[in-house]
């Protein structure tokens, strides 16, 4: 399956301490903020009970302050006496996130702040500490891994054929804040030039996974969820290395360029605001084969023919299929889109 118009349900997960949700029923379009809140740095200990002179379980009677609450540097948590008064204060800018069982307050520091929009335009079906889910129509194509935050905006053609390579020389300063059409590959100095012009989006068949990690950290996963980064979001739509795209992906990509577009990490999905009449009808890619040095994975096209058990250069014994660029093996060939 490739390009389907349907009816999507898109989830988004929120981490701890959300503070703004939207309703139930509410109306939300791609890039509206569905909720916010708060990063925290290492909580500080505050002395309570002993220093305010009372019991452990009194405490709550003397607090000045609800846990979870902001306080400001030398704000009164907790106070006890009229004439010789002993107080508890903030020492820290930050949220007060729990008092202990023997009386003790933790106040840790907001060290920034995450927010989570809209991937679909749609309505809230769901909305909680957990996640905040949008139903909507839209088309979709999936892909295989998507790396930074949720992106959105106006879709633009970098390439001239689907075999092409983004190069840096596409991305610049008019492609600020647009999700940018690759071909088959996604160069890394790409990826750094367009975080430098602010271009919301990447999308191609791969990109090389080295350059993946140079610019996302040795650590980058395909996971997605709220960041405070501002690089790009990257989505692989086949694979790692090379893919030049099928044609059934290529050519609604570019009829679809000026439309209204999101990139939905978790789902690694492209999701694009056009009426269901744009194109004829759902269009089914190819299958997907792994290249014989694994550098790169292309559309399966043309005639096919089983070749049997066939013994492959690696050793292997296995069912071949033989492809106009020679015999791969069967376990190679994917439906487009299979986990992979």
């Amino acid at each position: 399956m490739g390009w389907r118009y349907a009816r999507w349900v898109v989830e988004h997960a929120l981490p701890l301490g959300a503070s703004v949700c939207p309703s139930l029923g509410s109306l939300v379009r791609a890039g509206d903020v569905l909720a916010s809140g708060a990063l925290l740095g290492s909580p500080v200990r505050i002395e309570g009970a002993r220093k305010l002179g009372v019991e452990a379980e009194d405490v709550d009677r003397v607090s000045r302050v609800r846990v979870g609450s902001d306080v400001a540097r030398g704000t009164v948590l907790a106070r006890t006496g009229r004439r010789f008064a002993r107080a508890v204060t903030a020492p820290v800018d930050g949220r007060l996130i729990h008092r202990s069982h023997e009386g003790d307050y933790y106040v840790a520091p907001i060290t920034g702040t995450w927010i989570v929009r809209a991937a679909m335009d749609g309505t809230v079906v769901r909305s909680d500490d957990a996640s905040v889910s949008v139903e909507g129509s839209a088309w979709g194509l999936g892909g295989i891994a998507a790396y930074g935050p949720d992106a959105f905006g106006e879709l633009a053609l970098g390439v001239d054929a689907p075999v092409d390579e983004l190069s840096p020389g596409r991305v610049d300063v008019r492609m600020h804040d647009k999700i940018l059409i690759g071909g088959a590959r996604i160069a890394a100095e790409a990826i750094t030039r367009a975080h430098a012009c602010a271009v919301a989006g990447l999308v191609a068949g791969a990109a090389p996974a080295g350059g993946l990690r140079v610019v996302y950290g040795e650590e980058v996963t395909a996971s997605g969820g709220p960041t405070v980064e501002d690089r790009p979001t990257v989505l692989c739509l086949q694979g790692f290395g090379n893919g030049p795209l099928p044609r059934e992906v290529y050519v609604p990509l570019v009829a679809f360029s000026g439309h209204r577009a999101a990139i939905h990490v978790a789902s690694a999905r492209l999701f694009v605001f056009a009426p269901a009449a744009s194109l004829e009808a759902s269009l089914d890619a190819p299958a997907l084969v792994l290249a014989g040095d694994y550098g790169s994975v292309r559309p399966l096209e043309g005639e096919t023919s089983l070749t049997g058990t066939t013994r492959f250069a690696s050793d292997v014994f296995c069912e071949g299929l033989a492809t106009t660029h020679g015999v791969v093996p069967i376990p190679n060939v994917q439906p487009y889109d299979a986990p992979r």
